[in-house]
């Protein structure tokens, strides 16, 4: 099942993706949210569904594709996941896993414009895999871990450089600009993914090519980071863990490029669908 949320933003409304076409589900009555990954919220739509599919009205073109979960509580990033990444940005391929959080208030929808913030001279692209929590979860075993993923989406781990490596170089004041974690378009179910490990993953700037790899590059594989997260923090449902982006990021071109106002942003990884975005500057 594809999970989606249409419309405003902040006025979002529950939908799937069927059979190439948008179905309202707001007559369920839950957004996609915390409460809902809790309560196994999934396999209860699944099953409302199995009476009322008929029922849900198509939403033919939308408006705007919104994030496709509902305020997590928190979004953790694993940071050089990939050797050919840390290798091109001059880092140490690392021994345990990079962990920074990036603010929840980042979080938009694939269809919104990527906001270049006042003042950046540095803002980078980062296609990455995103898992999705669908329990809580506290010092997993790495044997259990995959018990505990609702679903998968695409995520792009937007980054000013230079407010993450130079002034200051802190990671998280680079990366927590509002838009800078677009997610979708939609949460592919756990069960629709055989193996995350087995993704092709890529992005564009300008329609060139920029990054292009698979997810079977990762360093550290998704059940020992739900392991070693839970080990760290509680992660609950509805969080995010994005796993990381492969080499071809603007910091890592010689020379550098960055994004600037007019630059068109697509990106995919199989099975999760695919999303193009306009960089837009910052109007404060």
């Amino acid at each position: 099942m594809k999970l989606c949320r249409l419309g405003p933003a902040g006025n979002e409304k529950p939908a799937i993706w069927k059979d190439g076409r948008w179905l309202d589900v707001s007559a369920f009555g839950e957004d996609y949210d915390e409460s809902f990954f809790e309560t196994e919220g999934i396999v209860r739509l699944q099953n409302w569904l199995q009476s009322h599919l008929s029922e849900c009205p198509e939403i033919p073109s939308p408006s705007r594709v919104g994030p496709c979960v509902k305020k997590p509580s928190k979004i953790v990033c694993i940071g050089l996941n990939y050797a050919d990444h840390a290798r091109e940005t001059g880092a140490k391929i690392p021994s345990s896993p990079v962990i920074f959080l990036k603010a929840p208030s980042a979080l938009c929808g694939v269809s919104d414009p990527l906001i270049i913030p006042e003042g950046s001279v540095k803002t980078d692209w980062e296609v990455e895999l995103a898992v999705v929590m669908g329990k809580k979860a506290s010092h997993i075993p790495i044997s259990a871990a995959m018990q505990y993923v609702a679903g998968y989406a695409i995520m792009n781990d937007y980054s000013e450089r230079y407010f993450q490596l130079e002034d200051t170089g802190q990671w998280t004041k680079g990366k927590s600009f509002d838009s800078f974690a677009p997610l979708g378009p939609w949460l592919v179910t756990a069960d629709e993914i055989a193996d995350p490990h087995q993704l092709h993953l890529w992005l564009s700037v300008n329609d060139e090519i920029q990054q292009n790899s698979h997810t079977q590059e990762m360093i550290f594989k998704i059940p020992f980071l739900i392991h070693y997260l839970s080990k760290l923090m509680t992660l609950f449902p509805g969080d995010i863990i994005s796993t990381g982006t492969p080499a071809g990021v603007g910091m890592g071109k010689n020379p550098q490029k960055f994004l600037k106002p007019g630059d068109i942003i697509a990106y995919g990884i199989d099975g999760l669908g695919e999303a193009r975005q306009h960089a837009v500057a910052c109007r404060s």
